[in-house]
């Protein structure tokens, strides 16, 4: 069911992939859950699908515009896939309860991200200089892949502060090389999220996320163009501030139903 609600949060989900290079996850799960009626597991499953064929899209905008690291994706992207792989191998042992708890606490930890200002100066060129060793970078990206596989989220809220602070990208470099890696990661997890879902006998909604997939591929072609106009800070402090809230509601929401269920 997509309530009347359902149809510009899915705008918005586009808009913060295309501008941010990051938060479709962090939006649309919980627009799937809340507006959309639908469970835990289904909802990571859906998000996943329709956070990357968002990212697929706003990601092609960013490489005509010649805006994408290829080198970041040896040592970010493809660890980041693997890790996916594992994360959703390891949500087919957890309740969906423990996902979403999960999921709200990565919100939280999300907005610190959000609202901290990149205090490194950025790089002009067009090469690499990573600040750390390449071996730190590829378990980086493990890890995001392990949170994508595992909560539902395609973790451009980390990926892009590790572009920004360890490789010293241009914001808007992180934000489109972020968008490529995102594709991968969600790709990646919904496609082991096929067996979570024959396991628990869990069916995907295909018309809602056909629905929700197009609302959000508009608002994420409307944010790239909008991203080269408007302030980035002040839209990472909306977006972390709005991260506080609706993380902090859903853990609570997750801890108050596990005791009841408890």
């Amino acid at each position: 069911m997509l309530t009347f609600l359902a149809w510009p949060a899915a705008v918005v989900t586009g808009l913060s992939l295309g501008l941010l290079g990051s938060g479709g996850s962090i939006i649309i799960i919980p627009v799937l859950l809340y507006l959309c009626g639908l469970g835990e597991k289904e909802a990571i499953g859906s998000a996943l699908l329709i956070v990357g064929c968002i990212s697929s899209i706003g990601a092609i905008a960013y490489i005509r515009k010649k805006l994408v690291y290829w080198d970041a994706l040896l040592w970010f992207g493809l660890p980041g896939m693997a890790g996916t792989y594992v994360g959703a191998w390891l949500a087919t042992w957890m309740s969906g309860l423990l996902q979403l708890s999960l999921f709200a606490l990565i919100m939280l930890i999300a907005s610190i991200f959000m609202l901290r200002k990149p205090a490194l100066p950025q790089q002009s060129t067009d090469t690499l200089q990573p600040k750390r060793p390449w071996y730190q970078l590829i378990l980086g990206g493990f890890s995001v892949g392990i949170i994508t596989g595992t909560v539902g989220v395609g973790g451009g809220f980390l990926i892009v502060p590790a572009l920004l602070f360890l490789a010293r990208f241009k914001m808007q470099n992180a934000v489109a090389t972020s968008m490529v890696i995102i594709t991968c990661n969600a790709l990646t997890g919904f496609y082991k999220y096929t067996e979570v879902f024959h396991q628990h006998g869990l069916h995907f909604n295909w018309t809602l996320i056909t629905i929700i997939t197009i609302l959000g591929i508009i608002g994420s072609l409307f944010g790239s163009k909008l991203a080269m106009k408007i302030p980035q800070q002040k839209l990472r402090q909306i977006f972390g501030i709005f991260l506080i809230v609706m993380g902090a509601y859903m853990l609570i929401r997750s801890i108050l139903q596990m005791h009841l269920l408890g």
